[in-house]
């Protein structure tokens, strides 16, 4: 078993804290202000409890997790139950289907653990897959269908989790989901609108998919009741046999052939592809951040390590003394973000295939470095990636990253918590539909070319390699090793600036964890600053073009789910933006 154990962080010094002698002088104009709770916009009501919290992007699916609490179930056995009634009723966003990653924490034994649930390339795929004749195919073109479907890694990682951590039988867990299968559950306008928009055209056109979803020839309506006697019968199928009944057997033949013979783009998974795939316990990365300590998931997530060095290179400055709101913050919080995602793009892929500098670049001399590059009074020109020690030659190269997915946090009575981020990338993933569930384009989340300028792209694709994720759960620890802070975003590669922001929200700006995900949203991927368009962050745009920003106001769809806890007792709180909730006892 993998398992880091947690110590007291302590108080960050030297390197780590220029920040009060800095921007204390920088911005000394700036008043400290708290912010409202929200800014018009986005208005969501925090949650106490003081046994047990779900917060999650449904409200049956925080239900499904409370009732295991309620049976005296763990925090992994409400996160089983969470995701497959996730797959039910948010389909377009994870699933069995996908992929996820987890931390794991074990009060008692003050320990926390990773399981790395992301999708594997089949063993045929190569750094061709998506090329045809010598062109590398436009990411419209390479989701849909066959080609970008990965081995789903979703029900071993659970599996396994649930070997360790589940104290109630495995097939308890499934008994909600399939009731709901089977009497149908009424359809969200999230799901309904989405399916209306028409983004996804494999999803219309494939019999499977087209069948459920576009009954009559009509996208399924807000309101509607909807069955899934397919989706049931598979969780029975899993629900009595384990994961075998998913990886092997009537069920992966059914995955593979749909796969090998899917009318556009078809693919090269296999039964022995499906047979191979294994769940991966990783060592969690773990930072001092103030008086916190910070934790993440490890390569292949992008997320962990993109948000621990947005928090390192932040640390260089006291945000405490800014308000959330200023043009100054802003700032701030863009340019961490474009030196973050520079190395991000550089070197950051499946460790298993890539030498990943991830020491190098979480060393506080290293951070102190890159936040010594950023001009408090400019936009500055696009970041170019560090060298961190360890840094193999390689080339940065992008990789899309769709804002769907869903993340959810759970703690349990015993004081043991699930961070989970889980997805099937695209909305409605691949178009593909098998046993009543979607299947993933994670395929995609590779680099499609595998070549920059004539030198090898980390994020390549490979035979057996997992793809790429900003996927970032984390939890936060206090000095003495208590959890502080369950937290997650979906939202493809902007869930990095998601979960920095609210980080900082909650231990620099002590606001309470609904406030934090309130807050108007701000992303810098190294492109281009977003502004959450309908808050007063859009008022900044003038002032933040004076300073060099190409700046875009944007609905910026994060979703996330966060739990705190406090000498009081458990605060949950869910995003404004999508129609989850957080609920407990």
């Amino acid at each position: 078993m993998r398992a880091t154990k947690i110590f007291p962080a302590g108080v960050c010094t030297g390197t780590m804290l220029v920040c009060a002698l800095t921007s204390a002088a920088l911005f000394a104009q700036q008043e400290t202000r708290e912010p409202e709770a929200a800014t018009g916009m986005y208005q969501q009501q925090l949650v106490t409890g003081t046994n047990y919290m779900v917060s999650a992007a449904h409200p049956m699916a925080t239900q499904a997790g409370l009732n295991m609490l309620a049976k005296g179930g763990s925090a992994v056995d409400a996160a089983i139950a969470t995701q497959l009634m996730l797959g039910l009723v948010e389909p377009q966003s994870s699933g069995i289907g996908g992929g996820a990653f987890m931390l794991h924490w074990q009060a008692k034994q003050q320990q926390l653990s990773s399981f790395d649930g992301r999708e594997m390339a089949p063993a045929a795929a190569d750094a061709n897959l998506f090329r045809v004749d010598g062109t590398t195919l436009a990411w419209r073109d390479a989701y849909v269908g066959g080609k970008s479907v990965g081995v789903p890694g979703v029900i071993a990682m659970l599996a396994e989790a649930h070997r360790q951590y589940g104290k109630l039988p495995w097939a308890d867990l499934f008994s909600d989901t399939i009731k709901a299968s089977e009497q149908g559950f009424i359809v969200s306008s999230r799901t309904a609108r989405q399916l209306a928009m028409g983004w996804n055209k494999g999803v219309s056109q494939f019999h499977e998919s087209r069948q459920y979803f576009f009954p009559a020839d009509q996208s399924v309506a807000e309101g509607s009741v909807l069955k899934n006697p397919a989706y049931a019968a598979t969780l029975k199928a899993i629900a009595s046999s384990g994961p075998d009944a998913f990886y092997r057997g009537e069920l992966a033949q059914a995955i593979s052939k749909r796969v090998q013979t899917a009318p556009v783009n078809p693919g090269s998974l296999t039964v022995a592809d499906m047979a191979a795939y294994k769940a991966v316990q990783r060592e969690p990365l773990c930072m001092p951040y103030r008086l916190y300590k910070v934790c993440g998931m490890a390569p292949p997530s992008s997320g962990g390590v993109a948000v621990l060095q947005v928090l390192g290179i932040l640390q260089q400055f006291d945000l405490s003394k800014l308000a959330p709101d200023s043009v100054q913050t802003t700032h701030l919080l863009a340019q961490a973000a474009k030196l973050a995602f520079a190395d991000r793009e550089r070197y950051l892929a499946d460790p298993a295939f890539v030498p990943v500098p991830t020491a190098g670049m979480l060393a506080p001399d290293y951070l102190a470095q890159r936040a010594a590059l950023i001009d408090v009074k400019t936009a500055g020109a696009p970041a170019q990636a560090g060298i961190p020690d360890g840094a193999p030659a390689l080339i940065s190269a992008p990789s899309p990253e769709l804002p769907n997915t869903s993340h959810f946090s759970i703690v349990d009575s015993d004081g043991n918590a699930v961070s989970m981020t889980t997805s099937i990338e695209n909305v409605f993933g691949s178009g593909l539909m098998v046993g009543g569930f979607l299947l993933n384009n994670q395929l995609t989340d590779f680099s499609l070319a595998p070549q920059q300028n004539g030198h090898l792209v980390a994020n390549r694709v490979e035979g057996g390699k997992r793809p790429r994720s900003s996927m970032a759960p984390m939890m936060v620890f206090d000095a003495d090793n208590n959890l502080v802070l369950v937290i997650g975003s979906p939202g493809g590669s902007r869930i990095i600036n998601y979960v920095a922001q609210s980080i900082i929200a909650v231990l620099d700006w002590q606001l309470d964890v609904q406030q934090a995900l309130n807050l108007p949203r701000i992303t810098h991927r190294n492109d281009y600053l977003a502004l959450e368009q309908g808050t007063l962050l859009a008022q900044q745009q003038p002032e933040l073009e004076a300073m060099g920003y190409k700046v875009q106001l944007q609905d910026l769809n994060s979703g996330l789910h966060a739990i705190m806890l406090t000498k009081e007792g458990l605060q949950g709180a869910a995003d404004p933006r999508r129609e989850g909730s957080a609920a407990g006892k």
